[in-house]
C-alpha cells in the first residue's frame, strides 16, 4: 500500500515527491539524482488539490476525521 500523500506539508522544499520514499532533498534514493520533485503546492498554492475531486474528497476525509 502507497503512503498517503500530504496535501499540505509543513517544509515541502526539503523532501523529493517523486516516489514513495520521499528522501530528503539532499539525499535522493531514486531515478539519476540530479534535480527533487516538487510538491504541487510549491506552483500552484495551499489550495492546489481543490481542482482535483480524488484529493478534494481526501481533504474533506482529513478535516472531518480531525
Amino acid at each position: 500500500m502507497a503512503k498517503r500523500f500530504p496535501l499540505v506539508p509543513k517544509h515541502p522544499e526539503r523532501i523529493c515527491w517523486g516516489c514513495d520514499r520521499y528522501c530528503s532533498a539532499d539525499s535522493l534514493s531514486c531515478g539519476n539524482g540530479s534535480e527533487r520533485t516538487p510538491h504541487p503546492i510549491e506552483f500552484f498554492g495551499p489550495d492546489w488539490y481543490q481542482d482535483d475531486p480524488e484529493f478534494q474528497a481526501a481533504a474533506e476525509r482529513d478535516i472531518a476525521a480531525a
